[in-house]
């Protein structure tokens, strides 16, 4: 089963896009830097990922997207970003991101995105007590 990740410093991404998934039933992960993130899809390798670029991560992300399909084929990343990021929307794209965005209030392509992703995972066969911990708001 996968989840949506959103990797950033202050988390105003992960706020705006509760805020737009509304009530479809999808809980957002948080986590702080590119390392927790990747450790995360290791546990979930058909998630969704949300990555905000700042200038001080490009390199490492453009490292990490390389190798996406090879470490984790299944994961769809979509990268945010303040407007004077604009000009590296091309280079994510080309690097594998299937969305891109500096408006925290347009949100709902990649909450659309996102859900058609996470609705497409199989879900994994799970005894009863295992669907009743993995429903609990606290996972």
């Amino acid at each position: 089963m996968g989840k949506l990740i959103v990797c950033e410093r202050s988390g105003r991404w992960a706020t705006a896009l509760r805020r737009e998934l509304g009530q479809a039933g999808l809980r957002v992960c948080e986590s702080r830097s590119l390392a927790e993130c990747w450790a995360m899809l290791a546990e979930r390798p058909c998630s969704f990922v949300v990555v905000e670029l700042t200038s001080s991560v490009t390199d490492e992300l453009l490292e990490r997207m390389a190798r996406l399909t090879v470490e984790f084929p299944k994961v769809r990343v979509a990268v945010v970003a303040d407007r004077s990021m604009t000009d590296y929307q091309w280079l994510m794209r080309e690097a594998g991101a299937v969305h891109f965005t500096c408006s925290p209030r347009r949100l709902a392509p990649l909450a659309q995105t996102a859900s058609r992703h996470l609705a497409r995972v199989p879900v994994p066969q799970q005894s009863l007590t295992e669907r009743i911990w993995s429903s609990l708001p606290w996972g």
